[in-house]
């Protein structure tokens, strides 16, 4: 054997002692053949055709549901489940003080109570295909990024042409693979009317809130359930009518009640949003300190505003709860992420096989020339400074108050200068149902003053000098003066689009100085930004290239995906942490509800049901015990939340929801002996469904006696 050969045997060997055969996120149209045989050789048991190829293959029942999270069709009348807090907003859209459906539950006895939703979907995908080698024929390795776009625009309006004349249902998106280095097109059939059916209560469907998010055990029966409507003629998707009738899938997923056990094959499919498993050192080190850090901090001060109007009005509450979860998700995903970055090593672990990689380039030359890693460091060493300020203005500007988002938007629909933009007026509309002032007035003032601290005094905006010189410094004060005098709060009038009638108006003034800081970020940025994303997809081609007797998958981009492994726990602790959870846990925890943790408060008809001395066919019959929720170790992120859980035969045992604290760095870095996938059991589910719910005819439809 070659010196040469010695090093590459040598240099695969490295490469896979860091690879787990169980990680991955998996396109189905392509599996890897050795991916399937180790999925065969934990315990699945169906055909490739009927995971993916037949017509009612196991895909057919997964759903993009609402481009944010997943579903699983799971009846001949369409229903879908997906978890409580993918469903949350709409649940919380159609509640009132009067009728509180997320705190008190809602259950749709006929099709004619199901409630409509403003702007969900559902989408199934029905095809996709690798078109790297039609790009290349085009040119598309030798263009720029602005050309590149282009093409990429062309092409698919084409290929959407195509697919509509086949299927005016039809529609097509394409996006980048392996950083870049491919290209596959998705073809999509998506419906529009997608209908609110049974929800438990907040007190279920979110147990445990903030102080169990992300960590285990849990007890959260977090799950919604929706129902497809289509036209009643073509079965096919229509926009919202009365005249819709139940969608009649031909294929949905079948209910188990055999439950599972510890070392059982587990599955999911689902449309994990995004993971940057293939990023640099330098990548995960601006992510830890530009972007994670300072979205913990600032999140923590706009959560601890948020929850104190909250918890101080019920109708406070209902308009903001969607939005403080969603906040309050990420905020502890980013302390998390940044915990599991120092202590697992991750930074250092990556510049380790990026000098690897150095190696590998000199002895075969592969992209010398092209993937620089001394440049790559000088890159995001310009960027570093900018990057880390856009996202404190981001966290501090962008959403945060009514009137931030007003006024920017303002600034979004000035007429650029010599534009012949018809647009001159514009009036905002009265949506006041939809924010509180008090806490918004409150959240903005807190932020403004928590900004002080990233940016040196002589670089803040100029409405710094005017809280100081003309309210004594006192920030609201200032936005009380801002709401009361600005142009941007008065709902419905009419606003002059130019620069001499808002000259003193001082929430446009406010809003330039705002949009100022975060051009100068972005123009840093910009200046960088394709020479790194070059940088980061020669990383990636070369990580594959290196390890090329390896099944690769390509990081997550919100296109359907599998991940397999086995049902199991992990050492917590140092101690075994137990594979599921059982009501007497979910007992224990609302006794110490009752005695004033609000996390784990809920109604006593909850504490009654599930403190039963049996709990008849929702027994698991292994354990002789009411199983809540589970974990195993496949590979999930977020888009993940409402993902279907298979077991060998492919039918479905549960919910994929969450992810224990251990997992928080699985978005750049995947530890099979620590991250673990927590699911909510089916039979948990269907158990509230019935002694709660009484929802006989939805059990019926369901197919469970």
């Amino acid at each position: 054997m070659k010196k040469k050969n010695l090093f590459l045997a040598a240099a695969l060997a490295l490469s896979s002692a860091a690879a787990h055969a169980d990680e991955g996120m998996w396109t189905l149209y392509n599996l890897p053949q050795a991916v399937y045989e180790q999925m065969k050789s934990y315990g699945f048991t169906p055909s490739y055709d009927q995971l993916y190829k037949s017509e009612d293959a196991i895909k057919n029942a997964v759903v993009n549901f609402s481009g944010y999270c997943s579903g699983v069709v799971v009846s001949p009348d369409g229903l879908v489940f997906t978890n409580h807090h993918c469903g949350f907003e709409a649940i919380r859209s159609h509640s009132t003080v009067e009728h509180d459906y997320m705190l008190n539950g809602f259950y749709a006895k006929t099709f004619e109570e199901e409630l409509p939703n403003k702007d969900m979907f559902v989408s199934f995908m029905v095809d996709q295909k690798d078109i790297t080698e039609m790009l290349a024929a085009r040119g598309f390795n030798e263009m720029n990024n602005e050309q590149r776009e282009k093409l990429l625009n062309e092409v698919e309006n084409q290929m959407i042409k195509e697919v509509h004349e086949q299927d005016p249902s039809l529609d097509l998106e394409i996006k980048p693979f392996y950083e870049g280095n491919k290209y596959y097109a998705t073809t999509y059939r998506t419906f529009r009317d997608l209908r609110l059916v049974f929800t438990i209560p907040k007190s279920m469907g979110k147990f445990g809130g903030e102080t169990d998010n992300w960590m285990w055990p849990r007890q959260t029966c977090d799950y919604s359930v929706f129902r497809i409507y289509a036209d009643p003629n073509t079965n096919g998707p229509a926009k919202y009518s009365k005249n819709n009738v139940p969608y009649k899938p031909k294929h949905w997923a079948k209910v188990s009640m055999d439950g599972y056990k510890e070392g059982d094959f587990a599955m999911t499919i689902g449309y994990p949003g995004s993971t940057e498993r293939y990023l640099s050192s330098y990548g995960i080190r601006e992510m830890r300190d530009a972007e994670n850090a300072p979205r913990a901090q600032i999140r923590g001060v706009k959560q601890a505003v948020m929850i104190r109007h909250m918890r101080a009005d019920e109708a406070v509450r209902i308009k903001y709860d969607s939005k403080y979860a969603q906040s309050s998700n990420y905020w502890k995903n980013s302390l998390g992420m940044n915990k599991c970055i120092d202590s697992v090593g991750i930074i250092r672990q990556k510049a380790d096989f990026e000098d690897r990689i150095q190696e590998y380039q000199k002895w075969t030359g592969y992209l010398k020339g092209k993937l620089d890693f001394e440049k790559m460091k000088n890159l995001y060493a310009t960027r570093f400074d900018a990057d880390k300020l856009s996202t404190v203005w981001r966290e501090t500007f962008s959403r945060t108050s009514e009137f931030n988002t007003r006024a920017l938007t303002l600034i979004g629909m000035m007429p650029e200068k010599g534009s012949k933009k018809a647009k001159t007026y514009y009036s905002f509309p009265d949506n006041s149902a939809e924010w509180d002032a008090a806490l918004d007035k409150d959240v903005q003032a807190a932020l403004i003053d928590n900004f002080r601290q990233y940016v040196a005094k002589e670089e803040l905006p100029e409405f710094y000098t005017t809280i100081a010189e003309q309210f004594g410094g006192d920030t609201r004060k200032y936005i009380d003066w801002l709401w009361a005098t600005s142009v941007v709060m008065k709902s419905g009038k009419k606003i002059t689009l130019t620069e001499k009638a808002l000259a003193k108006d001082p929430g446009y003034q406010y809003a330039k100085a705002v949009k100022a800081v975060y051009d100068k970020c972005r123009s840093v940025i910009n200046s960088v930004y394709e020479e790194i994303e070059e940088q980061e997809r020669y990383l990636c081609d070369a990580k594959v290239r290196y390890e090329q007797e390896l099944p690769h998958y390509s990081d997550a981009n919100f296109t359907m995906r599998l991940s397999y492994g086995q049902v199991g726990g992990y050492l917590l602790g140092g101690e075994p942490s137990g594979y599921y959870t059982e009501a007497s846990s979910i007992v224990r925890k609302m006794e110490a509800g009752e005695k004033g943790t609000i996390d784990y408060q809920a109604e006593p008809v909850m504490k009654q049901l599930l403190s039963s001395p049996d709990f008849g066919k929702y027994t698991d019959k292994t354990t002789g015990k009411m199983q809540l929720c589970f974990l195993t170790n496949n590979d999930i992120t977020g888009g993940n939340s409402g993902s279907p859980m298979f077991d060998g035969n492919g039918n479905l045992i549960g919910l994929a929801f969450d992810g224990n604290w251990d997992s928080l760095s699985s978005d750049i870095w995947f530890d099979k002996r620590l991250a673990r996938c927590i699911g909510v059991d089916i039979r948990y589910m269907l158990f509230l469904m019935d002694k709660w719910g009484n929802a006989e005819r939805l059990l019926k439809e369901i197919g469970v006696k």
